[in-house]
């Protein structure tokens, strides 16, 4: 499930790629609903006020990814440091200003339905908040500028987000984000399953070559650096995140890491640049088990139009894919930790994922929504282990369904109903009277 904002994170959230580093610091080997929205900045000139001795460390670390990444510049990208005022200004005045208090309600409205949020968070907040603590520099791709936030100099911490960022520079010159892997706010909205497996190819791409440029170029003064960093750093907003978002946050990091590793195996650079122009990956599925990339596809599912027949003042506000990650989090990181399913058992009945639809349905009027999610799996006997498990987190979150199979708590009400070929559909509203309409019109 992914919000109506934009998908693509460029923002470079430290707390996570941490892990990594504090990893390859002492190893010899060497992140669907809410997404955040996309730093933009105006695409004005930007100029070059840089201290020399910095824009020369910048031009080093450029050339020093380039070689890693084997891929030229093919013009100067402009670059910019940030004070922390400038970049809270930034945040305040542009990160957010396409994403209303609305948007945000709204969306708190459907992941509460789905229990990944309680009913009253503040969304907006939260995310103005994170993106303030987290951001260390980022890629802007509508200006095609390099920003960095400045602390005390350009020390190790920020050689080593520039290192990752300007990566980004490179895939988009080489790659085209919004043009030849039409990786733009429409296309996103249309599937946000494919762009959760693009951002993924992204980040997992970045991480792997900051890495190697962290064992390749960084100086002993760099190491010292981050590590002083990382033993005091504190991110007390990311901390306080809720469980799913937390996870959400580090998959195109983590997982998407590990899937490009997986690329990387078999022809080094050369197979991870065939993902970007002749087989991008198109689904957390296929980022979470890189054997099935790229031939297990999602198959498609239907829903019917819905809205008029809950009756005056019902629209169908978001209509994508939930995708086998999304699935597995509504299992297992629910808001309310009674309600989870055992991490393990989620992930392995949510593997057999073989496609879904979703479409979300709000009455502004009546301040209602309702939600519906028809899922296909990959066997029969996938299809029963995953009815199971979604079984056994209905009777968790809500207790113990009623003689015609409805769950209900808190004013919420919720179903599962067998389809015909095997699957199952979802249905969530928040009364038993949309749920029942609901059920007429689809059965």
């Amino acid at each position: 499930m992914k919000s109506k904002i934009e998908t693509f994170m460029t923002a470079l959230l430290l707390v996570i790629l941490g892990l990594f580093i504090i990893l390859s610091l002492r190893s010899t080997l060497f992140v669907h609903p809410v997404e955040l929205p996309i730093p933009t900045q105006p695409a004005t000139e930007t100029p070059e006020d840089l201290d020399p001795a910095i824009a020369a460390s910048m031009d080093e670390i450029e050339q020093q990814v380039a070689t890693i990444r084997g891929l030229e510049p093919k013009t100067k990208v402009p670059r910019k440091l940030l004070s922390e005022e400038e970049l809270q200004e930034i945040v305040t005045n542009e990160f957010f200003a396409d994403y209303t208090a609305e948007d945000a309600a709204s969306d708190t409205q459907v992941l509460s339905l789905l229990g990944l949020l309680p009913q009253d968070f503040d969304l907006l907040t939260f995310y103005q908040e994170l993106y303030s603590e987290q951001i260390a520099g980022y890629y802007d791709d509508e200006a095609k500028a390099m920003f960095v936030v400045k602390g005390s100099g350009f020390t190790g911490v920020e050689r080593d987000t520039y290192a990752h960022e300007f990566t980004h520079a490179l895939q988009d010159q080489h790659f085209d984000f919004k043009g030849k892997l039409n990786y733009t706010e429409e296309s996103c909205l249309e599937d946000s399953e494919r762009c959760a497996a693009i951002q993924s190819l992204i980040e997992g791409d970045a991480t792997l070559t900051e890495l190697t440029w962290l064992q390749t170029y960084a100086t002993p003064q760099d190491i010292i650096d981050l590590q002083r960093f990382y033993q005091s750093y504190q991110s007390p907003v990311f901390d306080s995140a809720p469980a799913y978002m937390q996870l959400d946050f580090m998959f195109p990091y983590d997982q998407g890491f590990t899937f490009v590793q997986s690329l990387f195996a078999q022809d080094g650079y050369a197979t991870i640049n065939r993902a970007f122009t002749e087989q991008n990956p198109v689904s957390t599925e296929q980022i979470l088990h890189p054997n099935r990339y790229p031939a297990d596809t999602p198959i498609p599912v239907d829903l019917p139009e819905l809205a008029n027949a809950l009756g005056s003042g019902w629209e169908e506000t978001d209509c994508n894919v939930m995708g086998e990650w999304y699935t597995y989090l509504i299992l297992a990181q629910g808001d309310n930790a009674t309600s989870r399913l055992v991490e393990s058992k989620a992930s392995a009945a949510t593997e057999g994922w073989g496609g879904d639809t979703y479409i979300v349905l709000e009455n502004a009027a009546a301040n209602e929504a309702a939600l519906l999610v028809r899922y296909t799996w990959d066997t029969a006997a996938d299809a029963r282990e995953a009815q199971t498990a979604f079984t056994q987190y209905l009777a968790l979150r809500f207790g113990k369904a009623d003689s015609a199979g409805i769950y209900q708590n808190d004013d919420i009400a919720s179903t599962l109903v067998q389809d015909a070929d095997g699957g199952f559909t979802w249905l969530i509203a928040q009364s038993p009277e949309t749920l029942n309409q609901l059920l007429s019109a689809l059965y």
